[in-house]
């Protein structure tokens, strides 16, 4: 029997191929963020904190708007504001606003926020590596590929 009809115990066959690529790679998108989000909160965080992190890890000392950390995850969060007033709270990143721009906010990580995203770099390394090292170079850069043409497609027809 198909392995996805056994995991989501449906007796009926799937309607299309297209159907059923659509219904793995949302079943296993789901086992994904499950276990990435198992795996941040034991180190205190929220998918969405890590994230807003890296991002900042990557936006350099200069930091970056409100807006802009909102655009550049990968996904959506409902109030970055919030978020970001969670994050400093914690240490995590300091706000201040710009001396040339006063509608400028700028969101910069601490020092405690870069050592804690530091930190994380090879434990993450690794649980993504539980999750695909059992792939080859070949059948990873096919992912990747075939990936990248479905969001390339959704994005355009979303224009």
């Amino acid at each position: 029997m198909n392995p996805l009809l056994e995991d989501l115990k449906q007796r009926t066959p799937f309607r299309s191929l297209e159907e059923e690529a659509a219904l793995n790679l949302a079943r296993t998108v789901t086992l994904l963020e499950d276990r990435g989000a198992e795996f941040l909160r034991e180190h205190g965080l929220t998918t969405s904190q890590y994230n807003v992190l890296r991002i900042l890890r990557g936006a350099g000392e200069a930091g970056l708007g409100r807006n802009e950390i909102g655009e550049r995850m990968l996904s959506r969060a409902p109030d970055i504001t919030r978020l970001l007033d969670r994050m400093e709270a914690a240490g995590w990143v300091k706000r201040e606003r710009s001396t040339t721009d006063r509608r400028c906010v700028p969101t910069v990580l601490t020092e405690q926020g870069r050592a804690l995203v530091d930190a994380l770099d090879e434990p993450m390394a690794a649980n993504q590596h539980a999750q695909f090292g059992h792939l080859s170079q070949g059948q990873l850069l096919t992912l990747i590929e075939t990936l990248t043409q479905i969001r390339e497609r959704l994005t355009v027809n979303a224009n």
